[in-house]
């Protein structure tokens, strides 16, 4: 029997959510409780991988087992997971349903603060004041549609294709002009993609790159063009969509978004 399981993690003290040779990772201390209720090894497919100090507030796995699965087993594994993890749901699935490739959309935020905040140390990047979201926006709407996202795309990566279909991309500022967050949809994201996004959205938002800069940097297809990628720590991800309903009355299927987020008025240099 196939199962879906979905969670969520604080990725500070993790070096990913895939399994790694030479740190703790998610699926290491996901497989360890599974195999420790169940008395028996359990290998868990995750739904994509999280670079160290990622963040997800949704991720899905699947497992297979041949034994019951006893009531009440996500209540046993929030047990002994850390604080930093925790198991939301989880249910059979038919054994065609898979956690990665029947995924049709994932949806990332990027969070950014501007000043010294101890309760968002760890949880958000801290940028200097002084961005201009309106011209932001304007560039990230030319992510929408598909596109070609070599230039934002870690080098070497064993990917078939560099080609995203972006159906959301916009920056919305908090009420409080302290805080933003970037939210972007796409069908599939590359490595390093959002984070390189960005750091690059950041060169337009500090007047060093134009909206026609930004369309010749994606044009570009180089990586080297692009702006530096951002620290791991304000990126989460926040939704993954996929095309059948899941148990429990939560369902994963979500419409597809066009245009970008609005932006509330700000004051010049955007953040204060």
């Amino acid at each position: 029997m196939r199962y879906f399981v979905r969670l969520s993690y604080l990725g500070t003290d993790f070096h990913g959510s895939q399994r790694q040779p030479n740190g703790i990772s998610v699926q290491e201390v996901m497989e360890q409780a599974f195999s420790t209720i169940l008395r028996c090894p359990v290998s868990l497919v995750f739904a994509g991988r999280t670079d160290a100090g990622v963040h997800a507030r949704e991720m899905f796995a699947h497992f297979e087992t041949g034994l019951p699965v006893p009531d009440g087993l996500a209540a046993r594994l929030n047990s002994l997971l850390p604080s930093s993890v925790a198991v939301s749901g989880l249910w059979p699935v038919p054994p065609d349903a898979h956690a990665r490739f029947s995924a049709v959309a994932r949806t990332y935020e990027y969070h950014i603060i501007s000043s010294k905040n101890p309760f968002l140390e760890g949880r958000a990047a801290r940028v200097a004041p002084g961005l201009d979201f309106g011209a932001m926006n304007a560039a990230a709407s030319l992510l929408l549609g598909r596109h070609d996202f070599a230039s934002f795309c870690r080098a070497h990566t064993d990917v078939k294709t560099t080609f995203c279909t972006v159906t959301r991309a916009g920056w919305e500022v908090g009420p409080d002009g302290d805080t933003a967050v970037f939210t972007v949809t796409a069908d599939r994201f590359l490595r390093n993609m959002v984070r390189a996004l960005v750091g690059t959205l950041f060169e337009v938002g500090r007047g060093k790159l134009s909206q026609e800069g930004f369309a010749q940097v994606m044009e570009a297809r180089n990586r080297c063009v692009a702006g530096q990628s951002v620290p791991a720590c304000g990126l989460y991800l926040v939704r993954i969509a996929y095309p059948f309903p899941l148990a429990d009355g939560f369902t994963s299927i979500v419409p597809a978004v066009s245009g970008v987020s609005a932006v509330p008025e700000m004051s010049a240099g955007g953040l204060e």
